[in-house]
Parts: C-alpha cells; structure tokens; sequence
C-alpha cells in the first residue's frame, strides 16, 4: 500500500514539472508584430522582423494611477484596485493591502452621499462595536490640492487587544458625488501602511 502511495507521489511529480514550465505570464509584450511572453522583472530576447535580436526586460513602476468615472489617485503599483456595481447607479472601488489597510471609494450617479457618513461608519464598526469595541468619533475636514474640501467623520475603534482608525468623508453636488473610506490598523504596522493613506490623500484628484 505505502509503495503504490509512494508511486503516485513520484507520477504526481513528474507530472506537474512540465505544467511549470508552461506557466502562463502575466504579460504580452509585442514590438513589431513580435510577441513575447514576460512577467515583470524579467527580460527576453526577441527576434525582429528582419532577424535583429534585441533583449527587452519589464519593469514595475512602483506607482500607478488609478482612474474612476469622476476620480482619480496614485496607488502602489503592487496592490490592485477592484471595481463592484453596487445597483442603483453606485460604483464602488477597493484597494485593500495585505495588512488590512482599506481604501474605499464609492461613486454615487443619482445623489449627494455626503449624508451617509454617519450610516457609513456604523455600518463598518458595527460587528467590532457589539463585541465590546470602543468607538470614539469627531467631525473632520479633508482639504484636496485643488482646493475641493471633503467634510465628515474621523473615528477609532479600540478593543483589549486592537485599535483601527477611520475616516469617512464625502463630496458631492446636487445628484451625484463621491463617497471615501480609509480604515488603518494602529500598531506595529501602522508606521509602514500610514504612507499608502497618505499617498492616497495626497494624490486624489476629483473630476467634478
């Protein structure tokens, strides 16, 4: 019985060598009409039309800008940005890293949410709050580098054991508008994620 598990283990292996080596790239990169397969940091050689032999190599930005219908921010290049339609002409926008760190930005097609901020936070502290959170708010202001100021609500949500802090502030005009979330783990790796909700801020830039 342990011989034939351990020949399945070794078929199961040779197996899968030659699917690896057939692993799909993340990118295609074609230069006149020749294409090649290529994952960022890595280079290739590349035959062109005409038999020149050039070598390419793909390099990651380590920003990217991100672009919504009426919004738009600078992010890490290495943390994707998700779009969701919520209905009722609402679009939201989520980048999320590994440590917890959120940005969340939700277009409204049909009205001001500003008014929702308070329903925002509640809605986003409510589990942690039932479990014996302690939830501490003031008003605030965000200023933008065009001028354009968000108003709404800084918040921090402590237990015995965690504290997370919250800002939910919103821009909007008669029938449409623009909703932000930012929520960041205080702690040890608080020093390192600050500076993606920083770089957030400081990059947005509104289209209405």
């Amino acid at each position: 019985m342990r011989m034939a598990s351990a020949t399945a283990l070794i078929l199961l292996a040779l197996c899968a060598g030659p699917a690896g080596a057939e692993d799909l790239k993340a990118f295609r990169l074609t230069i006149d009409g020749v294409s090649v397969e290529i994952d960022p940091g890595e280079s290739a050689d590349v035959t062109l039309p005409g038999g020149k032999q050039s070598k390419v190599t793909l390099e990651r930005n380590d920003f990217a800008t991100f672009s919504g219908g009426s919004f738009s921010f600078v992010h890490p290049s290495g943390i994707s940005v998700t779009k969701t339609d919520l209905g009722e002409n609402i679009t939201q926008y989520l980048m999320a890293s590994a440590l917890g760190t959120i940005v969340v930005v939700q277009e409204y097609g049909k009205m001001n949410p500003v008014s929702l901020n308070q329903l925002m936070l509640q809605e986003m502290t409510k589990e942690s709050v039932q479990a014996g959170a302690e939830l501490t708010q003031q008003p605030t202001t965000r200023k933008l580098a065009d001028g354009k100021e968000l108003t709404g609500i800084s918040a921090d949500v402590k237990t015995r054991t965690d504290a997370a802090h919250f800002e939910i502030v919103g821009y909007g005009l008669a029938d449409q508008g623009l909703l932000f979330i930012t929520r960041v783990a205080a702690g040890e790796g608080e020093a390192t994620e600050q500076p993606l909700i920083d770089k957030f801020w400081e990059s947005l830039k509104l289209k209405m």
